[in-house]
Protein backbone atom coordinates (compact mmCIF):
# COMPACT_ATOMS: atom_id res chain seq x y z
CA UNK A 1 0.00 0.00 0.00
CA UNK A 2 1.15 3.54 -0.68
CA UNK A 3 1.00 5.61 2.52
CA UNK A 4 0.35 9.34 2.41
CA UNK A 5 1.91 11.02 4.43
CA UNK A 6 4.67 9.68 6.63
CA UNK A 7 5.60 13.16 7.97
CA UNK A 8 2.44 13.02 10.13
CA UNK A 9 3.91 9.96 11.86
CA UNK A 10 7.32 11.58 12.32
CA UNK A 11 5.73 14.73 13.75
CA UNK A 12 3.71 12.67 16.22
CA UNK A 13 6.61 10.54 17.44
CA UNK A 14 8.74 13.67 17.88
CA UNK A 15 6.18 14.70 20.55
CA UNK A 16 5.65 11.15 21.85
CA UNK A 17 8.99 9.28 21.51
CA UNK A 18 7.54 6.00 22.80
CA UNK A 19 5.22 5.95 19.77
CA UNK A 20 8.11 5.79 17.28
CA UNK A 21 8.71 2.04 17.35
CA UNK A 22 5.03 0.97 17.07
CA UNK A 23 4.34 3.58 14.37
CA UNK A 24 7.34 2.43 12.36
CA UNK A 25 6.15 -1.17 12.70
CA UNK A 26 2.67 -0.15 11.48
CA UNK A 27 4.22 1.75 8.56
CA UNK A 28 6.46 -1.16 7.52
CA UNK A 29 3.56 -3.60 7.62
CA UNK A 30 1.20 -1.32 5.68
CA UNK A 31 3.85 -0.47 3.08
CA UNK A 32 4.75 -4.10 2.46
CA UNK A 33 1.19 -5.43 2.08
CA UNK A 34 -1.70 -4.96 -0.32
CA UNK A 35 -5.09 -5.40 1.32
CA UNK A 36 -8.12 -6.26 -0.80
CA UNK A 37 -10.66 -4.93 1.70
CA UNK A 38 -11.26 -4.25 5.39
CA UNK A 39 -11.70 -7.94 6.19
CA UNK A 40 -8.31 -8.64 4.62
CA UNK A 41 -6.78 -5.83 6.68
CA UNK A 42 -8.33 -7.23 9.88
CA UNK A 43 -6.46 -10.49 9.31
CA UNK A 44 -3.25 -8.51 9.94
CA UNK A 45 -4.56 -5.75 12.23
CA UNK A 46 -7.12 -7.56 14.37
CA UNK A 47 -7.94 -4.54 16.52
CA UNK A 48 -8.63 -2.17 13.59
CA UNK A 49 -12.10 -0.64 13.52
CA UNK A 50 -14.07 0.89 10.67
CA UNK A 51 -15.91 4.06 11.75
CA UNK A 52 -17.62 6.55 9.47
CA UNK A 53 -15.60 5.63 6.41
CA UNK A 54 -12.28 5.73 8.26
CA UNK A 55 -10.12 2.97 9.70
CA UNK A 56 -8.90 3.35 13.28
CA UNK A 57 -5.77 1.48 14.37
CA UNK A 58 -4.70 0.91 17.96
CA UNK A 59 -1.00 1.75 18.24
CA UNK A 60 1.39 1.02 21.08
CA UNK A 61 -0.86 -1.23 23.13
CA UNK A 62 -3.90 1.01 22.63
CA UNK A 63 -2.05 4.06 23.96
CA UNK A 64 -2.35 5.84 20.61
CA UNK A 65 -4.78 5.84 17.70
CA UNK A 66 -4.00 6.22 14.02
CA UNK A 67 -6.91 7.22 11.81
CA UNK A 68 -6.67 6.61 8.07
CA UNK A 69 -8.79 6.69 4.95
CA UNK A 70 -7.96 3.58 2.95
CA UNK A 71 -8.71 3.27 -0.75
CA UNK A 72 -8.30 -0.45 -1.30
CA UNK A 73 -8.94 -0.26 -5.05
CA UNK A 74 -6.10 2.26 -5.49
CA UNK A 75 -3.83 0.74 -2.79
CA UNK A 76 -3.56 4.10 -1.00
CA UNK A 77 -3.64 4.93 2.70
CA UNK A 78 -4.24 8.54 3.69
CA UNK A 79 -3.26 9.29 7.29
CA UNK A 80 -5.92 11.60 8.72
CA UNK A 81 -4.70 11.82 12.32
CA UNK A 82 -2.43 10.28 14.91
CA UNK A 83 -3.74 10.87 18.41
CA UNK A 84 -3.25 9.94 22.01
CA UNK A 85 -6.07 7.83 23.40
CA UNK A 86 -7.35 10.87 25.35
CA UNK A 87 -7.39 13.04 22.19
CA UNK A 88 -9.23 10.30 20.34
CA UNK A 89 -11.84 10.01 23.10
CA UNK A 90 -12.59 13.76 22.91
CA UNK A 91 -13.81 13.15 19.35
CA UNK A 92 -12.50 16.32 17.71
CA UNK A 93 -11.04 14.18 14.89
CA UNK A 94 -14.58 13.33 13.72
CA UNK A 95 -15.15 16.95 12.69
CA UNK A 96 -11.94 17.13 10.59
CA UNK A 97 -13.00 14.68 7.88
Amino acid sequence: MHIIAKPALVEFWAKHPDAESPLQAWYRTMASEVFADFNDLRATFGSADYLGGLTVFNIGGNKYRLIAAIHYNRHKVFIRAVLTHAEYDRGDWKRRK
